[in-house]
């Protein structure tokens, strides 16, 4: 059976920024939720041992998983996986320190700041609830998309580096509708060594980055 993972901070860590009762619930109820039901809908298949797999093993080859369960499989599965990556991402402010990470948005957006506005500008115009992401594809080339609902990257073979969960509940209570606030307020308390480490476990050394509109 899936289980939340721990927290490495206290749900106020991220004060004043993300406060500590969205943190609490957010994380107890909203997550613990998609757990909940997730583990639902593998109680029909005992045979197949669906929950003892790696939840982005299940995404990546979703239509493995039986089609009556499916869409339980991609949301609330989403959802988990999701959830997961972004508590992992999140933690007192670091900077993003020369490095491969570094090169690779300044190469493919231009600048620092570039990629900031484009992310911000993803993370706002993403209508209804989703996540916000920069994600690197399978030519190494990094992107900035949303996905809707609990969708996940890991659908369509991109692999999530960056994640901002703009479902109202990862806000409301403190940032009320005034998304582009919550967003702003992310770049305080993103842990940066954590997100460069994916990108590196990633690409898996394996050679440069291509970016869209560049060799």
């Amino acid at each position: 059976m899936y289980h939340l993972p721990e927290l490495t901070y206290d749900y106020d860590a991220l004060e004043p920024y993300i406060d500590a009762k969205t943190m609490e619930i957010h994380y107890t109820k909203h997550h613990q939720a998609y757990i909940d039901k997730l583990n639902k809908a593998f109680e029909k298949y005992p045979d197949l041992d669906l929950a003892n797999k790696p939840i982005e093993d299940l995404l990546r080859n979703i239509e493995s998983v039986p089609e009556n369960i499916r869409t339980s499989v991609r949301n609330n599965g989403g959802g988990h996986a999701n959830h997961s990556f972004f508590w992992t991402i999140l933690g007192k402010k670091s900077e993003l320190h020369a490095g491969p990470l570094a090169d690779a948005i300044s190469r493919c957006s231009g600048s620092m700041d570039e990629f900031k506005k484009e992310f911000a500008t993803a993370a706002t115009d993403q209508f209804g609830s989703g996540v916000a992401w920069l994600v690197l594809k399978r030519d190494h080339s990094l992107e900035v998309l949303t996905t809707s609902n609990q969708d996940s990257p890991l659908l369509t073979d991109k692999v999530p580096i960056l994640g901002l969960d703009v479902w109202e509940h990862a806000y409301y209570l403190k940032y009320q509708n005034r998304r582009p606030e919550y967003i702003m307020a992310f770049w305080n308390v993103i842990h940066w060594p954590t997100v460069e480490k994916r990108f590196l476990e990633a690409i898996n050394n394996e050679g440069r980055i291509i970016c869209f509109d560049g060799p």
